[in-house]
């Protein structure tokens, strides 16, 4: 199937999820299986991330968040982290245009004080270039890791509780959201993983309690519009419970 005849059905078209959220993997893997160092596999599945962005957006997707670089990243060589962080700035400032067209808005998560300051500086610019956008909602995990999180959110809670801001009594499921980096984002629906693996690698582990997950064969590098649209068929067919009969 080409991307051009690629097209949801009418049943996907009422039941699209509101957030989805997607593991991209297999970035080296496929860098290694065609002969090429693993930055040409970051570049390659930069590719990927545009296409998906614009297919997210066009079937009508109101949140997209990515996990762009976990904490764990941080671990590889210097040199791939170095490649990574210069296609991520690289491509901050080249796609604004084509996100603006698309009338995609941006923002992110994880602890982006750990990204060099040339990063943020270009994802501030960016965020404010798409500020009055209001498509689909693009949420970058940057130097992000569901555990990292949580003990924030953890630790701010603890914080107001000792300042007398708040009372552990009114700690709850709801009040705990409301601390997550997440707190202004719907948790997502459909988690989608490329590469086969079947773990969630440290990722929105709270937010994803309920969503669906479609766990793909397909590299990264590889992963374009026709493969987003029969996850979205996959969901599609799915009866979410949340517990119940």
């Amino acid at each position: 199937m080409s991307t051009r005849t690629s097209k949801l059905s009418a049943e996907v078209r009422e039941l699209l999820p509101l957030h989805v959220a997607v593991i991209m993997d297999g970035n080296g893997r496929w860098a290694r299986a065609h002969g090429l160092p693993r930055a040409e596999g970051h570049r390659r599945g930069a590719e990927s991330a545009r296409a998906i962005i614009k297919a997210a957006s066009e079937a009508g997707i109101r949140y997209l968040t990515l996990y762009t670089f976990s904490m764990e990243n941080w671990n590889r060589p210097k040199t791939e982290v170095d490649a990574i962080m210069r296609y991520l700035a690289h491509y901050l400032k080249k796609e604004v245009g084509e996100l603006n067209r698309s009338n995609v808005r941006l923002e992110s998560i994880g602890q982006i004080h750990r990204l060099p300051e040339a990063v943020q500086r270009q994802l501030g610019k960016t965020r404010t270039a798409l500020a009055e956008n209001s498509g689909l909602t693009l949420v970058l995990a940057l130097s992000y890791g569901s555990r990292a999180e949580i003990v924030d959110a953890t630790r701010a809670i603890a914080e107001k509780a000792q300042a007398g801001q708040l009372d552990p009594a009114e700690v709850n499921e709801h009040l705990f959201s409301k601390h997550l980096y997440t707190h202004h984002i719907p948790d997502p629906d459909l988690l989608i993983r490329t590469s086969g693996e079947m773990r969630l690698s440290n990722f929105l582990l709270w937010q994803v309690s309920y969503a669906e997950m479609i766990v793909t064969p397909t590299l990264w590098p590889e992963f374009r519009k026709p493969q987003f649209h029969a996850a979205l068929e996959e969901y599609a067919k799915r009866h979410r419970r949340f517990g119940e009969l």
